[in-house]
């Protein structure tokens, strides 16, 4: 295998061998806008952070925190009531409109679970110089998994196929609300098959 993708597609042949009814569909839903998003985490990203101070009897300093971690904490504090009402208020009506995915007809959704290669040791780690480009890319990297974070869907990464330098792939496996059987069932299914509890990266740390 060489991208995620490929992975994605191949675990739907394996399925497929298993007697599943494999469809090419996915649920047509965009989280608009981005802030809705980013206004819902800083802003849980900051009481978070207060409550930690209230813990530790002190208030928790930029020198304690990572660069891009402290600036999201910043953005947290400038979040009005109203704003964060209206951006829980968008994460509703998304995970409406997902859902209805599941309620045509489909049981489970396989996707990717992230968008690239492992990225290597260090490569997002947060650099002053270039404020939440870190995040930025990790959230590029997570692309797959932040939609199921926020309809609080069920869903299981499996480490199905690898590349070409021996590191796994994951393949996220995304379930209807509450209907974490399917997955457990469909994990065990595709373990028995796969065994990876019996393979090992070439390269580690």
């Amino acid at each position: 295998m060489r991208t995620a993708a490929e992975a994605a597609s191949a675990t739907g042949r394996l399925l497929e061998r298993f007697g599943h009814t494999v469809e090419a569909s996915y649920p047509s839903v965009i989280l608009e806008p981005m802030e809705t998003a980013i206004n819902v985490v800083a802003a849980w990203q900051a009481r978070e952070v207060e409550f930690l101070g209230e813990l530790l009897g002190r208030e928790i300093r930029a020198d304690e925190m990572d660069s891009d971690n402290w600036a999201f904490t910043e953005m947290g504090k400038a979040v009005t009531a109203r704003q964060y009402l209206a951006a829980l208020e968008g994460y509703n009506s998304f995970s409406r409109a997902m859902a209805a995915w599941w309620a045509s007809g489909f049981d489970i959704l396989v996707t990717p679970t992230i968008t690239r290669p492992s990225p290597k040791i260090g490569e997002l780690v947060p650099d002053p110089a270039k404020p939440l480009e870190a995040f930025r890319r990790s959230a590029e990297l997570l692309s797959f998994c932040v939609p199921f974070d926020i309809t609080g869907q069920p869903a299981i990464s499996l480490p199905l196929h690898w590349n070409q330098e021996g590191l796994p792939i994951g393949v996220q496996l995304v379930a209807a609300t509450g209907r974490e059987d399917l997955l457990f069932g469909l994990a065990a299914q595709l373990e028995t098959e796969v065994c990876w509890s019996e393979r090992h990266p070439s390269i580690s740390a």
